[in-house]
């Protein structure tokens, strides 16, 4: 499906919507951005578009000379992986993914969970210390809160809230590991710390914003170079992470099948990043806030929610989506709303043929507070071709 809606009133550039599944906050938020004089050429709305702080989720922003902390948000480098398995899905029992769960649990710290002194992954950290060291003489600021959150003792944790372990699988029966997570609690100080910065520059400057969660960085200026060397750290961090946790996951899997390994190559994309492109002929910094890179012959991840379909996508290279697509199904209901709106037992029906918890404490996560990622996918035809479609089997949250 082309683009489904332009938004250009009153605005310096105009906003390209993928979908008509938008609400007013969402619209708003891109008038917004829009509005923005570094902006370049138009904001890019995906079909998974909901509102978020300052930007929407599902939305890629083109930007010359400046960007905006918020909108690449607290989670850097949030993303998926996904593994295709010499497994079958016939291979597994109910009994045997309760058991492999287990086995999962007892390796991948969840929820605020850490990783025990004998457990952190050494070799994995190393290449992060030095740039690290680097950006924190720069910015002794950010020490305090990370005094409290070992960066070392997270790489390899999964985290809370929609993030997970998937076992998956495709049309032909055979089973993939999908995770999802990002760059867990560092990646937080050091955004949050910026977004920090950049309001408060803002304020001294006495700009006039539509929102204050839009203040942005200058380009050429020291905190716009600290906060993209912060950034890119805390974006490699999380890709790392995905790369621990999969090796975790698969020593799970070796407990109940010895004999797994991995089939051709492991996908690894963020969704929540900044990176400098070219598109329409001009370097510009792309901010895609919940959208992956989708350019032309590139290999992505659009996952479902918990119990719907989640795919493997092939990248059409759209330039005026500035080489982007959906990240997922997008949220049609806040956290709050969810609760309040369904039961347990909604729940249990909406996820009956996928092995996971079913308690009040992930509730917000159910099926229903999400998009179809059906018609998602659906309304973004033009920017991605499937090549996998799979289904959960096995799935493990905080």
């Amino acid at each position: 499906m082309p683009i489904a809606q332009i938004f250009s009133d009153n605005l310096k550039v105009p906003v390209k919507v993928w979908t008509n599944d938008i609400d007013l906050i969402s619209i708003e938020q891109l008038r917004n951005v829009a509005s923005l004089p570094f902006v370049f050429r138009h904001v890019a709305a995906m079909p998974d578009v909901h509102a978020g702080m300052g930007a929407t989720i599902g939305s890629v922003i083109a930007t010359k000379g400046a960007v905006i902390p918020a909108a690449v948000g607290v989670d850097v480098g949030c993303g998926m992986l996904a593994a295709k398995t010499n497994l079958k899905k016939e291979m597994f029992d109910e009994r045997d993914l309760g058991q492999l769960m287990t086995e999962i649990l007892n390796r991948v710290p969840v929820g605020r969970e850490q990783r025990k002194k004998d457990q952190i992954r050494t070799s994995a950290c190393e290449p992060f210390e030095a740039p690290l060291a680097e950006i924190l003489a720069k910015e002794p600021e950010m020490l305090k809160p990370m005094v409290r959150s070992d960066w070392r003792a997270q790489l390899g944790t999964l985290g809370s809230g929609n993030h997970f372990i998937e076992l998956t699988a495709d049309e032909d029966g055979c089973l993939w590991i999908m995770l999802h997570t990002g760059s867990r609690g560092v990646g937080n100080i050091m955004a949050s710390f910026f977004i920090s910065k950049a309001k408060e520059l803002s304020k001294a400057s006495g700009e006039v914003l539509p929102d204050i969660n839009l203040a942005s960085l200058k380009e050429g200026t020291e905190e716009f170079e600290l906060y993209m060397k912060a950034v890119h750290w805390a974006q490699a961090y999380a890709m790392t992470n995905r790369q621990v946790i999969l090796d975790d996951v698969l020593e799970a899997i070796r407990v109940l099948r010895p004999e797994v390994s991995l089939e051709g190559e492991i996908v690894n994309c963020h969704h929540n990043y900044v990176a400098q492109e070219t598109h329409f002929g001009e370097t510009v910094w792309v901010t895609r806030k919940g959208a992956i890179r989708a350019g032309l012959g590139e290999k992505g991840i659009i996952p479902g929610s918990m119990g719907a379909r989640s795919y493997i996508v092939e990248g059409l290279g759209n330039p005026e989506s500035f080489c982007s697509s959906s990240h997922g199904a997008g949220r049609k209901m806040s956290r709050t709303e969810a609760k309040k709106h369904f039961t347990v037992e909604d729940l249990e029906k909406q996820t009956q043929n996928v092995v996971c918890r079913k308690d009040v404490g992930v509730l917000d996560e159910i099926p229903g507070a999400y998009k179809s990622i059906e018609e998602v996918m659906l309304n973004q035809s033009d920017l991605t071709k499937t090549l996998h479609e799979l289904r959960q089997v096995l799935c493990v949250k905080g």
